[in-house]
């Protein structure tokens, strides 16, 4: 895979399409000053294949990571990025924390599932992703915030919330009329999905009501609004 460009100076590094991969998309901001990384990829071996596309283009050094919310397949990759500051929802914190505190390792992935069948799906997908256990640490928030924050290079962050991730978070590049809203508006997980939870289209109208040129979320193509 190869880094595309939206528009102006937002990139994208694509979802993987198989569906039992798990892989959310990689969004990059580039700028002079620094590029804001929009995730962190799923894993240390995802995070590198990003990294070489971004040397691939020529995009400048990334200096902010921002997390869209905590769920594996947006952070497990940010170790190895490296010097950067990593900013996310104030409530990502004690999650993140939680899930930094769990013996991660493909027994534990197996010992899990047994337990709990629904986590067969994301389980089976982490194990894929990580083939060495011993290269994972996951990384909590140098910055975080409640509702807005500002990045020094104009890319703005806005807290949503919502049932997939209670921390979900959009980024939007005025410069390049661009939103990017991770999983904000999808259904909850699978293994805390109940019969009654769909996709969040009140959240997905609102968004749209703002009227951004491209929507880009994490597990599809970028939508062209207009």
């Amino acid at each position: 895979m190869k880094l595309e460009q939206v528009v102006g100076r937002v990139w994208v590094y694509p979802h993987d399409p198989d569906p039992e991969a798990i892989g959310a998309s990689v969004g990059i901001v580039a700028d002079e000053r620094g590029s804001v990384l929009i995730d962190a990829g799923n894993s240390p071996a995802h995070a590198r294949e990003v990294q070489r596309a971004i040397v691939a283009e020529g995009l400048p050094e990334v200096r902010w990571l921002v997390y869209t919310h905590h769920h594996w397949d947006h952070t497990w990759g940010a170790a190895a990025w490296g010097d950067v500051e990593v900013v996310a929802h104030t409530s990502a914190t004690a999650l993140l924390a939680e899930e930094a505190a769990r013996p991660w390792s493909h027994q534990y992935l197996r010992d899990q599932v047994l337990e709990n069948p629904k986590l067969g799906p994301s389980f089976r997908a982490r194990a894929l992703a990580v083939p060495d256990f011993s290269e994972l640490r996951i990384v909590v928030p140098d910055t975080t915030f409640d509702d807005t924050l500002t990045l020094p290079t104009g890319v703005q962050l806005r807290y949503v919330g919502g049932r997939h991730a209670v921390d979900s978070i959009v980024a939007v590049d005025p410069e390049s009329d661009v939103m990017l809203v991770g999983d904000c508006y999808y259904p909850p997980p699978f293994h805390l999905r109940t019969e009654e939870d769909t996709t969040d289209f009140a959240m997905a109208r609102k968004l749209l009501r703002e009227g951004h040129t491209y929507y880009v979320d994490s597990h599809s193509e970028p939508r062209k609004m207009r």
